[in-house]
């Protein structure tokens, strides 16, 4: 027996409607954590090359490094 008035025709919208919104969501959260896992990944996978820099203070624009790692 339906339901009158077409309320299963409702009741099914709505639920694939909030079927689909669930999905939606599982896709953007993984998404944004993939990306952040790519961010962390590529922190500490990648690590700079030791630059030229001046050794002791140089005249007016000219830097040096505060603690050079190298």
């Amino acid at each position: 027996m339906s339901a009158p008035g077409g309320l299963q025709d409702d009741d099914d919208r709505r639920r694939s409607t909030r079927r689909l919104f669930g999905v939606a969501a599982l896709v953007l959260v993984a998404v944004l954590l993939a990306a952040n896992a790519h961010l962390v990944y590529v922190a500490f996978s990648s690590q700079p090359d030791c630059v030229a820099h001046l050794e002791d203070a140089g005249g007016p624009g000219s830097y040096r490094a505060a603690k050079s790692a190298c």
